[in-house]
């Protein structure tokens, strides 16, 4: 997962009543913090100001003088200055010509990318001890890494008139601009908006400081969520697990359900286990006292909670313990709506995208939310469902059950063992060292040139993660990309390196796309559903990079078949995310019990819309389980429409026969609309007519077997 890091200074801590770390009451907020205001004066001074300009400059920047004056007036405030500053401000500060405009443009995007580069490597630096495998936390730390130096950044410039220095001279463009201009206009131009659009949202410090606040304490509440799986026994207490294993919510539960095909004893017993847990997770029925916890035992279907019969760990069992069955009080839900309520006060000054989910979609993706639900449905309701479901029913050689919306049998890693693959990686990969030093190969082995391979491979660190794995940027020229991965005393196992690979797409990606982009304002991709599959095209060759899997035509008809069945799955839990914000918005003052009652019952309706008919279970909750939910805001349709991307993409390298400068070839294009930057990749739009043409291509090519 690619990190956006949110977090708290502690001038927050002032303003806000404090909230414990794992979110025990909902965040509330200062009634103080209050929306724009704009000065009485204003009108009569830029109608005035438009006049003086246009006699000094000509009727030919009357636009640009118009427009440039109603920007500044928009976002000024009382706080900014009387008429007379307003005035003199904007008297020194309009660039009338050309070279003067030049001038502006190239030195604020040498100070951005200082300045945000370099609080880039202090945030890095902030949250080290609690992102990294490093031994205890400790108090300080995490106040340590929710602190955020960029917090105040965009409101200093407010103050300073920086801000208002790009607002006077450069256009804000909406969606509907850029969507229907965009491919007319110059690199230049494009770069030009995205500095004016940095600045179409002015936040009070107190309100980046909440978000940052709700943030981070979602981070560590999710980080922390491990299950001990040795102590979960049934009713006579039988262990199904070995010793040691200590499993992440959601992640690291739901690839051990993957893992688990390839084990014919036990391996359906596991998984039935696992989906068990996961459903207690989202009901919040789980035991509070099993969380990360490995001094009990926990008998999930019964819901019974015993003191530990074995001991798996070195730390001693605290006096004070219970073995309480007591549930989790809901605090999933309490952190979500904590979320949802920092996010309320970004709506209040946010009028062109005046919801959250506006500013994820319109904003950040430049996909509308009605386009990104028309294209899941299309997913969703398309009959290759069906007939993918009964490819899966006929391999495994039973009905279907719930947690089979995990199954990973049409990929070549079905054939080898958990433990196989784990024996394999860890003798690789015994510190995240051993595999920092052969990324050169394996970029070489994906098709990158060696000595391109090695320049890329030069900006990548690997770090050992404390959670799950995920992608920290680059935020200048020169900079590292940080890769972080779980990696155990005993080396890095198959899951690991499996989120390995997917994070050093990310993390190619990030270093191509600011090193190679022709303006700093430009670096990146359209959106993080870009990231997400660039990155899918990497982590679907990892047993290649092992030397395990055979790309004959009968394994890539299979890899589609995977990548529709993920697909799928991962568009269906975007529904349930999407549904739980809506819901949120229309019931602003719900209680965390009552949201938990409608994510159970929306998490059900997207079931029996989707995966009910083809597995004939109704009724299930296993699609609200993804942690994302809680700690990263509507992030999950990225991954959706990440897959749909990705199969565009895959099916131009794979006919292109040349991934490495391909995927370099793609990347340049930098941050343009979604649909730009496909067409210029593939030739077509953002879509999932891809997928599907290739589901149904692939079914043919094996016969419907």
């Amino acid at each position: 997962m690619l990190l956006i890091r949110t977090a708290l200074v502690m001038l927050a801590l002032t303003m806000f009543p404090p909230v414990p770390v794992y979110g025990a009451t909902v965040l509330t907020f200062s009634s103080a913090i209050a929306g724009p205001t704009t000065m009485k004066w204003m009108p009569a001074a830029t109608a005035a100001m438009e006049t003086e300009l246009v006699s000094r400059h000509g009727e030919g920047q009357r636009a640009r003088i118009h427009r440039g004056l109603e920007q500044v007036a928009d976002y000024w405030r009382a706080r900014d200055g009387d008429r007379a500053i307003f005035e003199g401000f904007v008297r020194a500060n309009f660039a009338s010509d050309q070279a003067t405009l030049d001038t502006t443009f190239e030195r604020f995007e040498f100070l951005l990318e200082k300045l945000y580069g370099h609080a880039n490597e202090i945030s890095l630096a902030m949250s080290r001890q609690t992102d990294l495998d490093l031994g205890p936390i400790l108090p300080m730390d995490r106040i340590s890494a929710a602190y955020s130096v960029a917090d105040h950044f965009r409101e200093d410039f407010f103050a300073n008139k920086l801000a208002f220095t790009v607002l006077l001279n450069f256009p804000i463009t909406t969606l509907e601009q850029r969507l229907a201009e965009g491919e007319s206009w110059s690199r230049r131009q494009w770069a030009e908006a995205r500095l004016a659009l940095r600045y179409a949202r002015r936040l009070p410090t107190e309100v980046q400081q909440a978000v940052s606040q709700a943030g981070a304490e979602a981070d560590q509440y999710i980080a922390d969520y491990n299950i001990y799986m040795h102590h979960l026994v049934d009713d006579n207490g039988k262990r199904l697990f070995p010793p040691g294993l200590r499993l992440l919510s959601h992640w690291n539960l739901r690839d051990e359900i993957k893992a688990d095909y390839s084990d014919p004893e036990a391996g359906l017993a596991k998984q039935r286990t696992i989906q068990r847990v996961m459903e207690r997770i989202v009901d919040q029925s789980i035991p509070q006292v099993v969380i990360n916890n490995p001094h009990v035992d926990w008998d999930p279907f019964s819901n019974k909670v015993t003191p530990a019969a074995v001991s798996d760990t070195d730390a001693q069992v605290p006096l004070d313990l219970q073995a309480a069955e007591a549930p989790e009080p809901d605090t999933r839900y309490r952190i979500w709506l904590n979320n949802f309520h920092a996010e309320q006060q970004v709506d209040r000054y946010s009028p062109s995208a005046p919801t959250h989910i506006a500013r994820v979609f319109d904003e950040g993706r430049e996909i509308s939310e009605g386009q990104a639900e028309a294209m899941f449905r299309q997913i969703l309701a398309s009959p290759l469902l069906g007939r993918v479901a009964e490819v899966v029913e006929k391999r495994l050689g039973r009905p279907l059950e719930p947690f089979d919306i995990w199954y990973v049998g049409f990929r070549p890693r079905g054939a080898y063992t958990e433990e196989e693959l784990n024996a394999i990686t860890r003798g690789r990969y015994p510190t995240p060292q051993a595999y920092d030093a052969d990324i050169p190969r394996m970029l070489g082995a994906l098709g990158f040139p060696a000595d391109r391979a090695r320049e890329i491979a030069a900006q990548i660190t690997v770090d050992p993660a404390r959670g799950s794995g995920h992608a920290w940027p680059l935020g200048m020229h020169g900079a590292q990309s940080h890769l972080r991965t779980r990696v155990g005393a005993d080396g890095m196992d198959y899951k690991g390196y499996n989120i390995a690979v997917h994070e050093m797409g990310h993390n190619v990606e990030q270093v191509i796309s600011l090193e190679e982009v022709d303006h700093y304002l430009l670096r990146g991709v359209p959106n993080t559903a870009f990231t997400e599959a660039l990155a899918f095209v990497f982590q679907d060759r990892d047993l290649e990079l092992l030397g395990l899997a055979d790309a004959d035509e009968e394994s890539r008809a299979l890899m589609v078949l995977d990548s529709f069945w993920g697909g799928a799955e991962i568009t269906a839990v975007a529904l349930v995310d999407m549904r739980a914000w809506r819901w949120m918005y229309e019931h602003p003052e719900a209680t965390p019990a009552q949201f938990r009652e409608a994510v159970l019952q929306i998490a059900k309706d997207v079931w029996n819309e989707s995966f009910g008919p083809v597995t004939g279970v109704r009724d299930v909750t296993l699609l609200a389980v993804y942690s994302h939910m809680i700690s990263n805001r509507l992030y999950i349709p990225n991954y959706a429409i990440g897959q749909m991307i990705a199969a565009q993409i895959e099916g131009h390298i794979t006919r292109a026969d040349a991934l490495g400068v391909e995927f370099e070839r793609m990347c340049r294009t930098g941050n343009v609309t979604p649909d730009m930057w496909m067409k210029a990749a593939t030739g077509d739009p953002v879509g999932p007519q891809a997928l599907l043409r290739a589901t149904q291509r692939a079914l043919e090519a094996l016969g419907g077997l």
